[in-house]
């Protein structure tokens, strides 16, 4: 696996704080231009979304699906902001037709380069089912323009892993990622935050400390995603990890409302 450059996460946050709305891809970009590694990208994929493929399947499902007509494909799984696609390749060993989205140029040849050199270790899970496809592609999660280059249409994944691009976003811009998300799922996928995917589109008002003003009566809009599961994994990255190795990461699976 691939060793990442230790970065404070706070130099990159001041970084990012520099690209206000849509320049947000300018400031991520700029970071993988440097040569520099986000101090998330451990170099390996996420023990929890491995524990939650094999543990949680019932809620996920498997990687082959049916269609209306009872024909078998292979489910789609996107990771935005796939870093150097570790969690994609995961999804891949799976049987997931698996997708990995960078605005980054220089992002995607790091994907490549961990595909060609590292394929070796994420093993196939099921011979039955066998691997399924990668595709790195180049682009913006809120434009359309990289379903078109890949073929896939609006509502066509069946599964979105999202661990750390939510928290890169300026919170301005988190209404909008809510709503995209409605826009990519499949009517009956999974997801693997509250208030944003309950509510795609609306502003959240957040306090002075940037935690949300949450409203437990609030009812979700109709256009929002139900959550399904949530739980405390037991492993997790060492970012999700506070004094002691004590888990503070959470996993949540959500669905769009048949």
């Amino acid at each position: 696996m691939t060793a990442p450059t230790n970065i404070d996460p706070k130099d990159i946050q001041a970084h990012l704080a520099q690209f206000k709305g849509d320049k947000y891809r300018d400031g991520w970009a700029s970071l993988w231009d440097k040569g520099d590694n986000l101090p998330w990208d451990k170099g390996f994929p996420n023990p929890a979304l491995e524990d939650a493929l094999v543990q949680r399947r019932a809620t996920i499902g498997g990687a082959i699906g049916q269609d209306a007509q009872g024909h078998s494909y292979r489910r789609k799984a996107l990771v935005p902001g796939c870093g150097r696609g570790v969690d994609v390749l995961l999804l891949a060993s799976f049987g997931f037709d698996a997708y990995g989205l960078e605005y980054s140029a220089t992002a995607i040849e790091a994907c490549k380069k961990e595909q060609a050199e590292n394929h070796s270790w994420y093993r196939v899970r099921d011979q039955s089912i066998g691997q399924g496809n990668v595709t790195f592609i180049q682009g913006d999660f809120f434009d359309d323009a990289w379903l078109q280059k890949i073929g896939v249409a609006l509502n066509g994944f069946d599964i979105i892993y999202d661990y750390t691009f939510f928290c890169a976003l300026d919170p301005s811009m988190r209404p909008k990622w809510a709503l995209r998300h409605t826009q990519l799922l499949s009517p009956s996928p999974a997801e693997a935050y509250m208030e944003h995917l309950s509510h795609p589109g609306e502003d959240i008002p957040y306090n002075d400390q940037g935690l949300i003003k949450q409203d437990p009566l609030r009812a979700p809009s109709k256009a929002g995603l139900e959550r399904v599961a949530y739980w405390q994994p037991e492993r997790t990255h060492e970012t999700g990890q506070g004094e002691n190795g004590k888990i503070e990461d959470r996993v949540s699976i959500w669905r769009r409302r048949n």
